[in-house]
């Protein structure tokens, strides 16, 4: 029986969408959806969650970063095992919601409790014994990175494209963050969670351009993570806050989430 009172799908062209009354936000969300192609699919299959930006929506990895095109590839070549890749939308407050609790919805409940069990629900080859990945760019590295650190036991490895680090830097990018604030119960930064859970951290990455707004931002992270001796996988590339820096470095992410799924 599903834990959801409505739940609605469709599928053209490779990617199936999924719309749902979620528990956590009380209104329908939505959730873009990819199962690799021309390959046997057998139960306990990864699930990846990317998580966009802000401004964007679920439709934003796959139509903007062309994501399922590069797994696709990658599984054709044999560089990484089959893997489904869910995109759900932030839960559209303001111009982003951070992916984390508010006064009146649950956004972070939205992405670690009901995208979960939703795909549970609707796609047979994820089971309980899928190894769950998160990961995004902006303010979804944000997402990924946080919610990855506050709920270890939760994901295999977790990763960040061109991460906003701390719920503050929010203001670079959304109109009135005056609401946001007003709004989000929880506004602490990525480095307190792992503080806080350093003994059960799973495997992570994270990486940003460096022509990027955020870029000393991730570099303090890096910093601070190391002084802390806190394992973990940092990389620096050319480029910007751009689609074309996070469609060329996804795949990345793809492969170091395959290494963890196969040790």
């Amino acid at each position: 029986m599903s834990q959801f009172f409505t739940t609605k799908t469709a599928e053209l062209v490779g990617l199936h969408w999924i719309t749902v009354k979620s528990n956590a936000l009380q209104k329908r969300a939505d959730i873009s959806v990819f199962v690799p192609r021309g390959v046997t699919l057998e139960p306990g299959l990864p699930l990846v969650i990317l998580l966009h930006g802000v401004y964007g929506s679920h439709w934003a990895w796959a139509a903007n970063g062309h994501v399922h095109e590069t797994a696709q590839q990658l599984i054709d070549r044999g560089e990484i095992a089959p893997m489904i890749l869910a995109m759900p939308s932030d839960g559209l407050f303001g111009d982003g919601s951070a992916y984390v609790p508010h006064q009146q919805e649950n956004y972070e409940s939205w992405i670690v409790e009901d995208v979960v069990q939703v795909m549970r629900e609707q796609f047979p080859q994820l089971t309980a014994d899928s190894p769950l990945f998160i990961t995004g760019l902006s303010m979804g590295g944000f997402g990924a990175l946080r919610l990855g650190a506050k709920y270890p036991g939760l994901f295999r490895a977790f990763s960040g494209l061109s991460s906003i680090t701390h719920f503050e830097q929010l203001q670079l990018f959304v109109a009135d963050f005056p609401a946001l604030q007003s709004a989000a119960l929880e506004q602490d930064g990525v480095l307190d969670w792992l503080q806080k859970n350093r003994e059960q951290i799973p495997a992570f990455r994270f990486d940003c351009g460096s022509e990027d707004l955020l870029i000393e931002h991730n570099r303090r992270l890096h910093q601070d993570l190391t002084a802390l001796d806190i394992p973990h996988h940092y990389e620096e590339f050319p480029g910007g806050h751009s689609w074309e820096y996070w469609e060329t470095h996804i795949a990345k992410t793809l492969l170091f989430f395959n290494a963890c799924t196969i040790q």
